[in-house]
């Protein structure tokens, strides 16, 4: 038996942390969109008690660091599956860019773990597992767009922003979640309109989500990797409506309305960038599988 699962990308439309708290994460409010950039899972049924993971990408580990595997650990140990998986992982969504790739993988293995090991958990039940094994895990079980409150768990289901084409570079480099946080001083950030953003997507207002775009882990990024800067500069000046950086970085988007001018940013970043992406946002939660 075979399940197959899309395990879709994520960008912050807006990104703000509060402040530390007493267990050592920060508390955040942090708007995030599915796009339509996914990596892809094929789960098949093992009667051999193991979990395998193969990936013809050298960066995604085969062993317990896997994302995907402390899923399928997970769900083994807390209800006794007694049968094994192999999951198979084709790899879009370039790794350590602040695209949450390892986040969605482990989203999608606990969705598609339900079905194969027959578990009959809720998607409700499943975001909350998910939350043992990382901050954006739990979003990734739902996809569509939501706020995301306390250390990104409490999810907060909110409307499609309007369509447009997001046009994402990231530079070949990897960027530590960790290092950025901790080089993060809170005191000195420009906190972004959350609320505003908020405001925006409701009312479905393309001009104001581009104003309210924000990010405080952009200047630590930015100050560590000069080429993310320049990355946005360029950006900028090939015409999108807005440019951010997506979570810890270092993967840099840029919103636009118009398809001509989509096509003139991608093609003039290809020169700067050795991955660019045209997506769409997904929008509205969809079914995954």
């Amino acid at each position: 038996m075979k399940v197959m699962v899309k395990a879709p990308a994520k960008i912050n439309l807006s990104l703000d942390v509060l402040h530390k708290r007493e267990d050592g994460y920060h508390e955040v409010e942090m708007i995030m969109t599915t796009i339509d950039l996914a990596d892809r899972l094929e789960l098949t049924l093992l009667d051999k008690d193991e979990i395998r993971i193969i990936s013809h990408n050298r960066f995604v580990p085969d062993d317990q660091r896997n994302l995907a595997y402390q899923a399928a650990h997970l769900l083994k140990e807390r209800f006794q599956v007694k049968k094994g998986v192999s999951i198979t992982i084709e790899k879009m969504i370039p790794v350590a860019a602040g695209l949450a790739g390892g986040s969605s993988d482990a989203a999608a293995a606990l969705r598609g773990l339900n079905k194969l090991w027959d578990l009959g958990l809720s998607l409700d039940e499943l975001a909350e597992i998910g939350t043992e094994i990382g901050s954006d895990v739990a979003f990734c079980v739902y996809g569509g767009t939501a706020l995301a409150t306390g250390r990104g768990e409490r999810i907060q289901e909110l409307p499609a922003p309007p369509t447009c084409w997001v046009i994402l570079a990231k530079p070949f480099i990897g960027v530590s979640t960790a290092d950025v946080y901790r080089r993060l001083d809170v005191g000195q950030v420009q906190h972004p309109n959350t609320e505003g953003m908020i405001e925006a997507i409701n009312s479905g207002c393309y001009d104001d989500v581009c104003r309210n775009m924000g990010n405080v882990l952009e200047d630590v990024t930015l100050n560590m990797h000069p080429e993310v800067l320049q990355i946005k500069d360029q950006m900028k000046r090939f015409g999108a409506d807005a440019v951010l950086m997506s979570g810890s970085g270092p993967t840099v988007f840029g919103l636009v309305h118009h398809d001509s001018r989509m096509h003139r940013i991608y093609n003039g970043l290809r020169g700067f960038c050795d991955q660019v992406f045209a997506v769409r946002m997904l929008g509205e939660r969809h079914n995954l599988d």
